[in-house]
């Protein structure tokens, strides 16, 4: 009767009454688990849990095989917060009654609780065996694995949820961080976006789709929620460091710089931050900020050897070469096959005059791969330290060194002038007498030549003193004055001839230039290149005939020799505007679309009317999915062409793109 009465009670929400009801009904029938069960109940609505938990342990003590008077204790403790007394409760039930599966959900989230991922891990995908489609522990698991740092099964679990009902899925942060920790910013940001939809105080969320946008170099929409976060939180310096290095990439080389700094005042300790700033100096050509800043981030990372040849590089562009070399002997001392900083440590040491060591590393990196810039300067080296061991008198080394710059083909007229000299020191007169006249016929202008050979023409030509004696005078021998010989016509005679014999080998390259054009129309690639190659041999600063090589190379795939042939076009002439766009193709065959842009720049640069060049660089826009620079230029072109075909497919694009 008590018990009814009571149960009559908590049905009118009288939960106090109902509690006397029992208690009275206790004092007579003390040993009822059914009467402590019901008030621990009454107690648990009532948030009375100590006195819920004692009238539960009376229970377990009446009755202590009852799985579910565990499961009620551990709900109880789980609301209090108390997740080990918890866990314990229901790891009771579970040994009691091990196939009420409902019990692993319970145990699973209670582990969550208490971070012990990988066992709720395991527990809540032995619920989701029997009970697949249980949204609320699929998505508990979801979250445990992004918890335990397994953002591709998170994000696997949330793809679950969300296409079997993507209009009640809510989860969009949590989904969105998981897509994002797995690198699939363009999906994270769809996801993250519809999250800010939804709240967009949620500061996280939009710290997340910022960094998505910058990933995905939507720099502008990046911009725009770095300026909201800045807003919901102005002292959230953490993120200055990525949003100066975006305002970096956007090259708000100011603006980047001031975020750097704001950065480096609460992690003054971070290198990176030196480093970026650094770089962007540097790129401003502020090459003793960027000094600065190197050497302060060296001292918190000195094992970045990329820091250090960009530091290296700095010191070099301020011709403070000491420093230079140091840093690349410092990159040198764990790369020591890198051919960039080997070329520029050579540089430096041939600008410090330090030509021997110069010219061994020059020689040395020209036994791993030929290099134009290299060889000219292997060149360059050789006449300099001819030069120098000329005047200290160590005529036998100057010699050989005049004579391996000679071979090596240099067309300075210094080499065969300094050999001349070294020739004529060490009396060796027919061969000082050959060098004075090839590097005379090599540049006239230069009257030093002219002088000095006639000097030494005079020398040659004087006759022998002699001394007449008289037999009544002890007076001293006359001394012949020097005679300075001048022979015009000799001269005039070997201009003549040296002009003569330009025109003999000018004429037999374009023989072999001809036969080169037959044998190509004939598509006889190989005999077509054999021959421009013997042009080049007579002419070798041909830059059409070295395009037409590299143009052959392409046609065979050859991209690499087609590459060399249409950077040696532009070496020898840098304003040759079909050997960049040609150059620019090659790279854009490769997917190099940095590359191929900067010598479609170029092109421009020299001739802005050239329209294929604007035509190129839409393309290489569109493939970035730029598509404002892609439309600018494919007006541009639009502008210069006159191709009426290539005109109507421009047309169609810019209707897509616009």
């Amino acid at each position: 009767m008590l018990y009814q009465q009571a149960c009559t009670l908590e049905y009118q929400k009288d939960l106090q009454g109902a509690v006397n009801k029992i208690l009275e009904a206790i004092k007579i029938a003390g040993d009822d688990p059914m009467l402590y069960t019901k008030l621990a109940g009454i107690y648990t609505d009532m948030d009375k849990f100590d006195e819920a938990i004692a009238a539960y342990e009376k229970v377990v003590k009446l009755r202590p095989n009852d799985a579910f008077v565990y499961i009620s204790l551990g709900n109880i403790y789980e609301t209090q917060g108390k997740y080990t007394e918890a866990l314990g409760a229901y790891k009771s039930a579970l040994q009691i009654f091990p196939e009420y599966k409902f019990n692993y959900l319970n145990i699973a989230n209670v582990q969550y609780q208490l971070k012990d991922y990988k066992s709720a891990i395991e527990n809540y995908n032995m619920f989701l065996g029997t009970y697949s489609q249980h949204a609320e522990a699929r998505k508990n698991l979801a979250a445990t694995y992004l918890a335990n740092n397994n953002p591709d099964k998170a994000a696997a679990e949330y793809e679950i949820l969300y296409q079997k009902n993507p209009q009640g899925f809510d989860d969009y942060y949590n989904y969105g961080t998981a897509l994002f920790e797995t690198k699939n910013y363009e999906q994270a940001a769809v996801m993250l976006e519809k999250a800010i939809e939804r709240d967009n105080e949620n500061t996280s969320a939009h710290v997340s789709l910022a960094l998505s946008y910058q990933e995905l170099e939507k720099n502008d929409l990046a911009l725009a929620q770095y300026e909201v976060i800045f807003k919901q939180k102005p002292n959230l310096q953490s993120l200055r460091f990525d949003y100066a290095n975006l305002l970096a990439d956007m090259e708000k080389n100011t603006e980047a710089i001031e975020q750097y700094k704001k950065y480096l005042t609460s992690f003054p300790n971070d290198g990176r931050a030196y480093k970026n700033m650094g770089i962007v100096y540097k790129r401003t050509k502020n090459y003793k900020l960027a000094i600065e800043n190197y050497e302060k981030a060296i001292t918190l990372n000195t094992s970045d050897a990329d820091m250090k040849k960009d530091l290296a590089g700095c010191y070099h562009m301020l011709k403070d070469y000491p420093n230079a070399i140091k840093y690349y002997d410092e990159v040198l001392a764990v790369d020591k096959d890198n051919y960039d900083v080997k070329v520029n440590k050579a540089i430096a040491l041939h600008a410090m005059k330090k030509y021997d060591d110069a010219i061994a590393l020059y020689n040395d990196l020209l036994t791993v791969k030929s290099s134009d810039v290299v060889e000219n300067n292997l060149t360059e080296a050789l006449v300099s330290q001819g030069n120098e061991d000329l005047n200290l008198h160590n005529y036998s080394k100057a010699t050989e060194e005049f004579i391996k710059a000679i071979s090596r083909g240099t067309k300075d007229s210094a080499a065969y002038f300094g050999l001349a000299k070294a020739y004529r020191a060490c009396k060796i007169n027919d061969k000082a007498t050959e060098y004075y006249e090839k590097a005379i016929a090599m540049d006239p202008e230069k009257t030093i030549y002219s002088e000095e050979y006639a000097e030494f023409i005079a020398e040659t030509s004087a006759p022998a003193k002699t001394t007449t004696i008289n037999e009544t005078s002890s007076a001293e021998p006359e001394i012949l004055p020097a005679v300075t010989i001048k022979d015009e016509a000799a001269e005039k005679a070997q201009q003549q001839q040296a002009e003569t014999a330009e025109k003999e080998k000018i004429a037999k390259s374009k023989e072999f230039i001809t036969l080169a054009d037959e044998n190509y129309k004939a598509k006889q690639y190989e005999a077509s290149i054999k021959n421009y190659k013997e042009a080049l041999a007579l002419n070798p600063s041909d830059e059409v005939t070295l395009l037409k090589i590299g143009n052959i190379y392409k046609l065979q795939d050859d991209e690499q020799n087609a590459l060399d042939f249409y950077k040696k076009a532009i070496f020898v002439n840098p304003s040759y505007t079909d050997g960049w766009f040609n150059l620019g193709l090659v790279y854009a065959s490769q997917k190099n679309v940095a590359e191929s842009k900067k010598c479609f720049e170029e092109v421009i640069k020299i001739d802005p009317q050239y329209a294929y060049a604007y035509y190129a660089l839409g393309l290489a826009y569109e493939t970035e999915k730029n598509n404002a620079e892609a439309v600018k230029n494919y007006n541009l072109f639009l502008k210069y062409t006159k191709d009426q075909d290539a005109i109507q497919d421009v047309q169609n694009k810019l209707k897509k793109l616009q």
